[in-house]
């Protein structure tokens, strides 16, 4: 693949039609990325990855733990996690919506 283009929205109607929270969008070997959208009130379930992580908040209010860290976090903000380090979003006010990045591609 030397190059893809996508948006957003549209990547988020893919996620709901499958009905599901991730709705991966690109894969690679040493990458992949995924929307992540949990509403307001829900609970974070996943564990720790293998693969180093990145968020971009695309949209929403919450609060964020990585490790020993917890930060409040909304639209713009942007989050490092080192695999294997455990972490969660917690105390969603808003609809998160979230772009996921791991690297090398999740396994």
């Amino acid at each position: 693949m030397k190059a893809w283009f996508g948006n957003v929205g549209e990547i988020n109607e893919q996620r709901t039609q499958g009905g599901k929270l991730y709705r991966e969008f690109l894969r690679v070997p040493a990458m992949s990325a995924g929307l992540y959208v949990l509403p307001a009130g829900a609970t974070d379930l996943q564990r720790p990855h293998h693969e180093d992580e990145m968020y971009y908040i695309v949209r929403g209010r919450a609060r964020f733990r990585a490790g020993d860290e917890d930060r409040e976090i909304s639209a713009g903000s942007v989050l490092f996690v080192a695999a294997e380090v455990e972490h969660r979003f917690h105390d969603i006010a808003e609809e998160l919506a979230v772009l996921v990045f791991f690297a090398p591609a999740e396994s």
